[in-house]
């Protein structure tokens, strides 16, 4: 059974740093790209950054330069730094393979504002 477990976010005031963490449990993690999504209030969820099996990482449009996703195999969990955070980062962040969408966890609610 395939579980994905967000966490990591929390208030933070416009300018600061949070640090998100998944960990995946279920899969063949070390072999597949994960991605970090973002569902803003009233808004669909879009992908943010992701990161290929072999490390590479991709940003959508805008978003290189204050996030960066990482990974660590060794523990089956991939991370999302977001740097001088803004209003607009606010929403629920998940993760989820981009390639092979499996059922999605619980999110975790990052909020920038002062």
């Amino acid at each position: 059974q395939v579980q994905l477990v967000e966490s990591g976010g929390e208030l933070v005031q416009p300018g600061g740093f949070l640090r998100l963490s998944c960990v995946a449990s279920g899969i063949d993690f070390s072999r597949r790209s994960m991605g970090w999504y973002r569902q803003a209030p009233g808004k669909e969820r879009t992908l943010v950054a992701r990161i290929t099996s072999t490390d590479v990482p991709y940003y959508a449009h805008l978003m290189e330069g204050r996030f960066a996703i990482s990974r660590d195999n060794t523990k089956n969990t991939a991370y999302l730094n977001l740097n001088d955070a803004k209003p607009e980062d606010t929403g629920v962040y998940y993760c989820n393979d981009p390639f092979d969408i499996q059922s999605w966890g619980q999110g975790t609610q990052v909020t920038v504002s002062s």
